[in-house]
């Protein structure tokens, strides 16, 4: 099987479980790392799917790689090569999609519930028995749904959490993270914390990594649904 391409944006956003997942399946994978200049593929034809990971900048901003990573999206697309975002990943593809992304009315920093929404497409992805589970969040904006894709979780605090059409889905929570990533996001972004402590859609440092390893292990769970459900569709 020619390899999963992982785009990662920013050094302490990496694909986490999500790279352990695929090595329990024996599914080979490419890490091209733009914060460390890697060069962009010129097509997807190379790779058996695309994912995107999240970091701190804005699909809004003026950065050179948006528009390249926005029109290799929209290759794979095209090409039936399943995509996959996470967080600014998911804004990413929302945005090759023709969604819009906009700040969010409140950040969301630390653990919160999503639920799943009541549809098809939903049941699909994630089974008939699961409702809601505690997701991870570090965000301040947010993603519309874009046309002819089903909204597939939301929260109190943000209703578009992910959304899928056919084999590619859309993440604005994490599901990709491990016990190491939440700890060093949350001595990285320390200040972050702090500055947001007031505001009901975000947990301390110390909350955030109270029972982490339980937390992580329910979160592993979801994401094992999830990505079992996306590697049905990878290219051989």
């Amino acid at each position: 099987m020619k390899p999963v391409a992982i785009l990662r944006f920013f050094p302490i956003e990496g694909p986490g479980y999500f790279a352990t997942f695929l090595d329990h399946h024996h599914i080979p994978w490419q890490l091209i790392s733009l914060d460390q200049g890697d060069p962009l593929p010129e097509n997807p034809k190379a790779f058996s799917g695309l994912v995107l990971m999240g970091g701190p900048m804005s699909v809004r901003d003026d950065l050179p790689w948006i528009e390249q990573v926005l029109s290799l999206i929209k290759q794979a697309i095209a090409m039936n090569i399943p995509v996959l975002g996470h967080c600014l990943g998911g804004q990413l593809l929302a945005t090759a999609l023709g969604g819009v992304v906009t700040n969010n009315p409140v950040k969301e920093l630390g653990w919160g519930k999503v639920e799943v929404a009541d549809n098809s497409v939903a049941r699909e992805w994630f089974g008939g028995n699961l409702t809601e589970f505690d997701a991870f969040h570090w965000h301040g904006e947010t993603f519309s749904i874009p046309a002819n894709t089903a909204r597939l979780l939301s929260s109190c605090y943000c209703p578009n959490q992910a959304f899928a059409m056919g084999i590619h889905l859309g993440l604005q929570c994490h599901i990709e993270l491990t016990a190491e990533m939440v700890e060093t996001w949350c001595e990285t972004n320390a200040a972050e914390l702090e500055q947001n402590r007031e505001s009901p859609a975000v947990t301390s440092s110390a909350e955030i990594q109270t029972n982490l390893d339980a937390r992580i292990a329910a979160l592993q769970l979801v994401a094992d649904r999830l990505y079992t459900q996306w590697i049905t569709a990878l290219v051989a």
